[in-house]
């Protein structure tokens, strides 16, 4: 870069750097020109004494510009209009499906036992056909009294007899029904109890099938379970008083039951109306029994396994029952002094 000096004339090679005053004479420097030669003349940097200083033809005024290293930066793009916002007449359906998986047949856990469907169709069933035939051997009673003084058209002795006869088998299926439903559920409930505690159940399941299905024994060991799996639950304080009133109805159910079957071999007229309302009454009792059993039934499939049996509640920790409770009353009268307290 060519500097003139404005006073001697000289032309100085400043090179990259603008300079202000002569180094020869302390003049002032013009502007450098971009017409000047870069290379300096062959007589040195400074003209002759004699030269006279003429006009110098570059033009007064310059700026410098800077410039970052490299090559020029690229123009920037122009983005494209995006148009119109779109619309949709009903709910895309691109990006709501998830893709899940199929459980493998290993991975899902093997499922024992009756389902909930299939218990409570028992247990309804077995209540209703024993109360069909409470209905069918009182109106059976009913025919005998009347038998006494009229006999009866064959058209109706026969299916009074026969009637009896096929709603007893009916409970006798019902009754082994349930009793086999409701083994194995008890069974898949005590796994499910045990499991979830972290230990299997301390009984086989050959026990529990033995101790619910061998009559007699099945009026100790039955309760016994259930009062087990309630205590593993941490439910048998609510449980209790179900429990307690089902074994007292089966205890009952079996002996009258019992009791009807050993006096159905009677041949005298007193003998088989008696034996009639013994075989009523167990039919009775048997239904009350599902019924019960029903309800202790409801009862533990109310609370799931996993859930827990009490609800914990935050309180300040030195606030007691007590304390609570005097804060809940109101420390002010509602009524006025002059008037009474409101009854």
């Amino acid at each position: 870069m060519i500097q003139v000096c404005s006073v001697c004339g000289t032309r100085w090679n400043v090179r990259d750097k603008q300079r202000q005053w002569c180094p020869r004479c302390q003049g002032a420097l013009l502007a450098p020109s971009a017409g000047e030669q870069v290379a300096a003349p062959a007589s040195g940097w400074h003209r002759s004494p004699g030269a006279a200083a003429g006009p110098h033809p570059l033009p007064s005024g310059y700026r410098w510009i800077a410039v970052r290293p490299g090559a020029a930066p690229s123009q920037q793009r122009r983005r494209r209009p995006l148009g119109p916002t779109p619309r949709y007449d009903f709910i895309p359906r691109w990006g709501l499906f998830d893709h899940i998986e199929p459980a493998s047949a290993e991975s899902a856990p093997a499922r024992s036992g009756p389902s909930a469907r299939v218990i409570r169709l028992t247990l309804y069933t077995a209540a209703a056909v024993m109360i069909a035939a409470a209905v069918v051997h009182a109106i059976r009673y009913l025919l005998l009294i009347i038998n006494r003084t009229t006999l009866l058209p064959r058209f109706v002795a026969l299916p009074a007899v026969w009637l009896g006869v096929l709603f007893s088998v009916a409970v006798l299926f019902a009754v082994i029904g349930c009793a086999v439903v409701m083994t194995g559920w008890l069974i898949r409930r005590r796994a499910a109890v045990f499991a979830h505690l972290g230990h299997q159940d301390p009984r086989s399941a050959k026990a529990l099938w033995a101790g619910c299905l061998i009559p007699v024994v099945n009026l100790v060991w039955a309760p016994v379970f259930v009062i087990e799996t309630a205590t593993a639950e941490n439910t048998y304080q609510r449980m209790r008083k179900p429990i307690l009133v089902w074994a007292v109805l089966w205890v009952l159910c079996t002996g009258v039951s019992v009791f009807a079957i050993a006096t159905s071999f009677t041949t005298d007229a007193q003998g088989i109306a008696d034996n009639t309302v013994t075989v009523t009454l167990a039919y009775l009792l048997s239904a009350a029994t599902v019924a019960t059993l029903a309800r202790v039934y409801f009862g533990f499939e109310r609370k799931p396994v996993e859930r827990p049996a009490h609800r914990w509640v935050i309180v300040a920790a030195d606030s007691g029952p007590s304390e609570l409770r005097g804060k809940a009353e109101p420390q002010t009268a509602v009524e006025p002094g002059s008037q009474e307290p409101a009854a």
